[in-house]
C-alpha cells in the first residue's frame, strides 16, 4: 500500500513529465514556426515570362556581355535588381523530392541574397542564400556563402558541412572537368575554392576584374584577355 510520501513523489514525477512534454512541444512549435516563416522581403515579381522563352532583359544582358567582349576593351555590365527579378520569376528547378521555384534576388551592399520557394512533398518553405563574392589580391574570385536560412532559421554551419561533404562525394564518384566554369563555381560555393574568373564568349575570353554591389544594383567590371 502506497504511503502519502509515495503518492507525493509519484505526483511530482508525473508533473515533471508533463512539464518537460510541454517544453518539448513548445520548442517544436517554435522550430516549426521559424521554418514556415516567409520573410517580408520574399515577394516574387509579377507573372513573369513563359518558362519556354528567354526574357528580353536576359537577352539584353547577354548582348551587353557579347558586344563588350567583341570590342576587346574594358567594359561594364550593370544588372538591375527589379528587372532581373521580373526576368527570372518563372524559373524552377526540380531534384528528387524538392522543387525550387519563384526565385527572388536582392542586391545589398557587398552581398547578393537569393531566395526561392522550396516545395518538399507539399510543404512550402522559403530558402535564403546570402553570397558575398570577393576578388582577392591575386585576382581570384570566391563566391563565399555567407548565409543559408530556411524560413527564419539560420542553418549556415550545418549547410556548409553538408555542402562540403556533397562536393567531396561528387569529386570522388565521377570525373569532373576542372576547367569548366560550372565546376569552378560549384567548388567556390560548396568548398570555398577561389578561381580565376576568366570566361569564354564565343571566340573571346574576358576577365571579371571587379564586382560592386549596392542597393538594388550589381556592377560587373570586365576586361579582355589578350
Amino acid at each position: 500500500m502506497k504511503t502519502k510520501a509515495d503518492l507525493k513523489t509519484h505526483k511530482k514525477r508525473k508533473f515533471k513529465k508533463r512539464y518537460w512534454l510541454l517544453v518539448d512541444l513548445a520548442v517544436a512549435a517554435v522550430i516549426l514556426a521559424l521554418l514556415l516563416y516567409k520573410p517580408a522581403s520574399y515577394d516574387p515579381a509579377g507573372a513573369g515570362n513563359r518558362p519556354d522563352r528567354v526574357h528580353p532583359y536576359l537577352t539584353y544582358l547577354s548582348s551587353e556581355i557579347y558586344n563588350g567582349a567583341q570590342l576587346q576593351e574594358p567594359f561594364e555590365v550593370v544588372v538591375i535588381e527589379k528587372e532581373l527579378n521580373e526576368a527570372i520569376v518563372s524559373w524552377s528547378q526540380e531534384s528528387e523530392s524538392i522543387k525550387l521555384s519563384s526565385p527572388v534576388v536582392h542586391f545589398e551592399p557587398g552581398c547578393i541574397e537569393l531566395m526561392a520557394l522550396a516545395d518538399m512533398k507539399g510543404v512550402e518553405l522559403v530558402v535564403t542564400f546570402g553570397l558575398e563574392p570577393q576578388i582577392d589580391e591575386q585576382g581570384l574570385l570566391n563566391l563565399q556563402a555567407a548565409k543559408v536560412k530556411i524560413g527564419a532559421m539560420n542553418i549556415t554551419p550545418l549547410a556548409r558541412i553538408i555542402a562540403r561533404r556533397m562536393y567531396t562525394q561528387q569529386i570522388m564518384s565521377m570525373p569532373i572537368d576542372t576547367e569548366d566554369w560550372r565546376a569552378k563555381v560549384a567548388g567556390s560555393l560548396l568548398n570555398d575554392e577561389p578561381f580565376d574568373p576568366v570566361f569564354t564568349v564565343e571566340d573571346k575570353k574576358i576577365l571579371l576584374k571587379k564586382i560592386t554591389i549596392i542597393e538594388g544594383k550589381l556592377v560587373l567590371r570586365l576586361a579582355p584577355v589578350l
